[in-house]
């Protein structure tokens, strides 16, 4: 039990974070979490099929070249999550009444990309105990949440655009990027000090995650709403 509430402490964290950011109209709480347990779930298992796909399709060996390792980061692992996200968003949170601004992209793109980074770290945790669960902490776990929000920028812009299909997709190929360029500077551990890259690029996802917060809380329609209600 130790275990599963330090590999869900950084998940509460990063949700309540984007919850207070959510400042002018909150989205209902059950329908956040029914974003976070479709991402807890329902992606889950979207990914673990496409991974049997991919098996199918590109199967890689244990070789440790940069190709290898390239196809595994950006089109395996970040293709795989990220589009599994992505049709819960599409296909769940932005078809809804209640996704009325821009600003809610993000709130539902990091519920659902906080229960699949919920799923996913239990199982890291129980399988390597405390220690994983710090470094992940500040390292997978933000991580995720950066994909997140950057997918979920450009969706939120989607709804309200004769753009959608193509704001749509940028978000994904955004959140496909990041996660890939994230993993692949991991995956060639074996070139001394290229870690770092993923250091690097998780930063720069913060950096921008950060503004595209910051956009959509400034453009928010509710905003002049509050202003009104709060000097009348």
């Amino acid at each position: 039990m130790d275990l599963i509430l330090y590999a869900l402490a950084p998940i509460f964290i990063i949700i309540f974070y984007i919850y207070l950011k959510d400042k002018y109209e909150k989205e209902p709480k059950g329908l956040l979490l029914v974003s976070f347990l479709l991402g807890a779930i329902v992606s889950i298992i979207i990914t673990t099929l496409l991974y049997k796909v991919f098996d199918i399709i590109v199967p890689l060996t244990n070789s440790l070249s940069v190709l290898q390792q390239f196809v595994q980061a950006f089109f395996v692992v970040g293709f795989t999550e990220e589009l599994s996200k992505y049709l819960i968003v599409l296909l769940f949170a932005q078809r809804r009444k209640e996704f009325n601004e821009p600003f809610d992209g993000i709130v539902y793109a990091v519920m659902v990309s906080m229960g699949f980074a919920a799923t996913e770290n239990i199982f890291y945790v129980l399988e390597n105990g405390v220690p994983t669960a710090i470094l992940r902490a500040f390292t997978a776990v933000p991580a995720h949440a950066t994909f997140g929000i950057l997918m979920g920028y450009f969706m939120g812009k989607a709804k309200f655009s004769n753009n959608r299909i193509v704001l749509n997709l940028t978000g994904l190929a955004l959140a496909i990027l990041f996660h890939g360029a994230y993993d692949f500077f991991l995956f060639i551990d074996f070139i001394p000090g290229i870690w770092i890259g993923a250091f690097v690029s998780l930063f720069i996802g913060i950096f921008l995650s950060r503004k595209a917060i910051k956009r959509h809380q400034t453009a928010s329609r509710f905003k002049d709403l509050e202003n009104t209600d709060s000097s009348s």
